[in-house]
């Protein structure tokens, strides 16, 4: 069965991951109020609570194959070996698609292939639908969707990642977008097994304007990005990980040798947010949360500053790679070519870059522990349980949305079925072979089974690497271990479109958090910017978000 991380899939997790504070559900139109709205969906807010509970699809788990490591506290299920051929199981044991044309826009990194190509006419064959594929370029893709939704010719489905909802395309999704609850809300859903598998809080998530409208891709809620360190240079040196952010930087020191060419380390900001426990920047609703009884923001903590700080404190001393400073080159290639000794990315690429290393003697990776700041242990933050949707056109007539659902249905199969290994490697001997006892793609499997039916269903979070089982079980384990530490936040889980006139009152702060590590502004021009922030506007945008939440309640449990 296929080496995959459906919680970050390779492509999917390094952009979510570069995107990470362009995640949140910001501006636009707004969506369905919390405080007595309706489901026409004319006001700011969220729906949480009852309101949620009476759309959201019934919750009913199936084991198709059992994990070999479990999930716990919030992980991924783990899978370490490879699943026969003759033993994969049916999750979708007849064929629910009727024949619909559907035409599906999505973003897609490098050249898409052709329209006729035999995965897509076996993806097709197998659920029941002809697709008409409507490729973007990934890159650009927030340019060409907010065209397309402004315009009369929306395709029948629309795939939006969360890092474009920004401006007015979170309105457009309410206003161009069909309510899935009639199919989906209670026990609807059981008309789609694989879709009622799928994790309550992911399709909490899916809520806008007051409807379900997204087919979520689920995800792991513990933080994702992980600090890498070179194991095998670590061993080979006599280093010893580091437990507080004082042994990071004395450690630090002791790596660098700028006249050898080797640094400790590349831009760490997003491990330090998580050593000093500061509030996660990946949504901007969860930037918010009860401290003491009131109601604060992340930039108005002390610990977003000592993060910053801590942060700025290793590129002052010289042991951060200069193209960090610069903001040029990749980190993963500065970190494999042992540039730098820890940088930290998407927990997907203890995966990829082990594979990417295959060849180089002795490499080896591995994940250092978040520790709190001073010691001890962190206290880490709940991301937010999807971040992908595919969305279906309003209008659209029944027979055309549950053809869609039969599709999201049988792209939604668990690891260890025909359905799974059909969509993540197409069909065997045209676009892969078995070696080994497991699936290698060839040429034609590389080009053509890539980035379009997965967007269009996932089931729950899983890790699966059969061709290293090592690197499968240290990514969950690592996940198991830092979600013990793991808190969700008042509003993890909810999609939240905060008022328009404060859409954009937090954009400079990323660029300023980036000026401040690299030395050139000051701490202090962080305590003004946030200053400004709260005078204009972000208290205001405080009492909105408290009168939300004493109104809907948390929707963490």
């Amino acid at each position: 069965m296929t080496p995959k991380s459906s919680s970050a899939p390779s492509r999917r997790s390094f952009l979510a991951s570069t995107a990470l504070a362009a995640t949140a559900v910001a501006g636009g139109a707004p969506l369905l109020a919390a405080c007595g709205g309706t489901r026409s969906g004319k006001k700011e807010g969220t729906t949480s609570g009852k309101e949620a509970r009476k759309i959201l699809p019934a919750f009913v788990a199936h084991s198709v194959v059992a994990p070999d490591i479990p999930p716990v506290n919030g992980s991924s299920a783990g899978f370490t070996r490879a699943i026969a051929a003759a033993d994969l199981k049916v999750s979708v044991p007849e064929r629910l698609g009727a024949g619909s044309r559907i035409t599906v826009m999505s973003p897609y990194w490098g050249t898409p292939p052709s329209g006729d190509n035999p995965y897509y006419a076996a993806m097709n064959d197998a659920i029941g639908v002809r697709t008409v594929w409507q490729n973007q370029d990934g890159n650009t893709y927030d340019e060409k969707l907010g065209a397309v939704l402004a315009s009369s010719g929306i395709p029948d489905v629309v795939i939006v990642p969360g890092w474009n909802l920004t401006g007015k395309i979170p309105g457009a999704v309410n206003a161009k977008f069909e309510d899935l609850g009639p199919y989906l809300s209670g026990d609807q859903v059981k008309d789609f097994p694989n879709l009622a598998a799928v994790p309550t809080d992911a399709w909490l998530r899916s809520i806008f304007g007051g409807a379900l409208r997204g087919i979520p891709m689920p995800a792991s809620y513990v933080v994702n990005i992980a600090p890498f360190y070179r194991k095998d240079l670590f061993e080979k040196r006599g280093y010893e990980p580091p437990r507080t952010a004082d042994e990071f930087l004395s450690l630090a020191k002791e790596i660098t040798s700028a006249r050898s060419k080797v640094w400790a380390c590349d831009d760490m900001k997003w491990s330090a947010f998580s050593m000093f426990g500061v509030l996660s920047g990946n949504d901007k609703a969860l930037g918010w949360d009860l401290v003491e009884g009131k109601l604060v923001n992340r930039v108005e903590t002390a610990e977003y500053l000592e993060a910053l700080e801590w942060t700025r404190k290793l590129y002052a001393a010289g042991v951060v790679h200069p193209d960090a400073k610069a903001v040029q080159g990749d980190a993963g290639n500065r970190f494999t070519a042992g540039q730098v000794l820890i940088y930290n990315q998407d927990l997907s690429h203890w995966y990829a870059k082990t594979v990417e290393q295959a060849g180089t003697p002795g490499f080896a990776m591995g994940a250092l522990d978040f520790f709190g700041h001073a010691g001890g242990d962190p206290t880490l933050y709940a991301v937010q349980p999807a971040g992908i949707w595919a969305f279906v056109r309003k209008g659209s007539s029944a027979k055309l949305v549950r053809d869609v659902l039969a599709m999201a249905n049988f792209t939604a199969a668990p690891y260890g079925t025909k359905e799974r290994m059909l969509t993540d490697y197409g069909v065997e001997g045209t676009h892969y072979t078995v070696e080994k006892g497991l699936p290698v793609k060839n040429d034609k499997g590389t080009i053509e089974v890539a980035g379009t039916f997965d967007y269009t269903g996932d089931p729950a979070a899983y890790v699966a690497h059969p061709d290293r089982p090592d690197i499968a079980r240290a990514q969950v384990e690592w996940q198991q271990r830092m979600g013990a530490f793991t808190k969700k936040t008042s509003f993890y889980g909810l999609t939240i479109t905060e008022p328009t006139r404060w859409t954009n009152l937090a954009d400079d702060f990323e660029q300023l958090e980036d000026d401040i590590v690299r030395g050139r502004k000051k701490i202090g021009d962080m305590r003004r910017a946030v200053s400004d922030w709260r005078s204009g506007g972000g208290d205001q945008l405080r009492d909105w978000y408290r009168k939300l939440l004493d109104e809907s309640g948390p929707a963490a449990n």
